[in-house]
């Protein structure tokens, strides 16, 4: 059982790396890659854990990119989380976060509703290599009692053309594409029918898009066919994965949807194809 799309506390997760882990054991996944947003802080206790759960681990991320207004996901795996530049602009990202945070609070005190900013950012504060989100300030909402759950808070406040929504900023998905290149990994598009935007696709194709995330939990087996036929057609690999978060609004388990094996083996290959390229044209500047 193959889940390449999960969460920790690291970002917007509810479990820990080692109880991430623990549960996707428990369910049978026998191949986990860890995605936190902007962030692989996670990634080192979740890769050991694996290592003692017999679990093969899968390092990734899944960095927010920005095209016409719109948030676009974009998956990273086999990714060197030790890379400097990587690491760079990913600091970058979670900077913004906190910033557009702020910016949310402050649109929520503005109708009445009151929370603690600066005590749910904390944990991002005390440790920069954490990612804030969305999540955490529905959350926030919960605990305060404005809402009932956080599908209410983000249906009411928090939802694009909600009055706490603010659009976020950052790299065109080129970019980001690169940055996840450079750091030898390969760039996945993240639930594209969330999206809802399929003629993009083939910009990203030609932009240094790998694959596509096309199974996924809220994806039916229409949505599913079509992606296939997409990445068939653009030539592009498949990913897949659970969006595991430990809450209501995300993946119901660990393995809840899984890749097949022939799939995941078509994204390494790819990844050894980018690697390789890669090498060639640094030994041979020319190129």
């Amino acid at each position: 059982m193959i889940d390449l799309h999960t969460h920790t506390t690291a970002s917007d997760g509810r479990c820990g790396p080692a109880e991430l882990v623990a549960r996707a054991r428990a369910a049978g996944v026998s191949v986990l890659g860890v995605t936190d947003h902007d962030t692989v802080a996670g990634c080192g206790e979740a890769e050991a854990a694996c290592a003692g759960g017999g679990i093969e681990f899968v390092p990734g991320i899944e960095v927010t990119a920005v095209l016409e207004g719109l948030d676009v996901h974009v998956l990273g795996y086999f990714i060197d989380t030790a890379s400097e530049t990587f690491l760079t602009a990913l600091a970058l990202q979670r900077r913004h976060r906190i910033d557009r945070f702020r910016t949310m609070a402050a649109l929520l005190a503005e109708q009445g509703v009151t929370i603690d900013a600066d005590a749910v950012l904390q944990p991002a504060l005390d440790n920069p290599s954490r990612s804030v989100g969305r999540p955490w300030l529905a959350r926030a909402l919960v605990e305060g009692g404005h809402v009932h759950d956080t599908a209410e808070a983000f249906d009411r406040w928090l939802a694009p053309g909600r009055p706490a929504f603010v659009p976020r900023t950052g790299a065109e998905p080129e970019e980001i594409f690169a940055w996840i290149h450079e750091a030898g990994g390969i760039a996945s598009l993240a639930h594209p029918g969330l999206l809802r935007h399929d003629d993009w696709i083939p910009r990203f194709a030609r932009g240094g898009l790998d694959a596509i995330e096309a199974y996924y939990p809220k994806h039916d087996a229409e949505a599913t066919a079509r992606y296939l036929d997409h990445a068939r057609d653009l030539g592009l690999a498949v990913s897949g994965g659970s969006d595991y978060h430990a809450d209501e609004k995300h993946g119901m388990g660990p393995g809840c949807v899984v890749l097949p094996r022939e799939a995941y083996e078509a994204l390494w290959a790819c990844c050894l194809v980018r690697r390789e390229a890669a090498f060639t044209n640094a030994a041979d500047p020319g190129i």
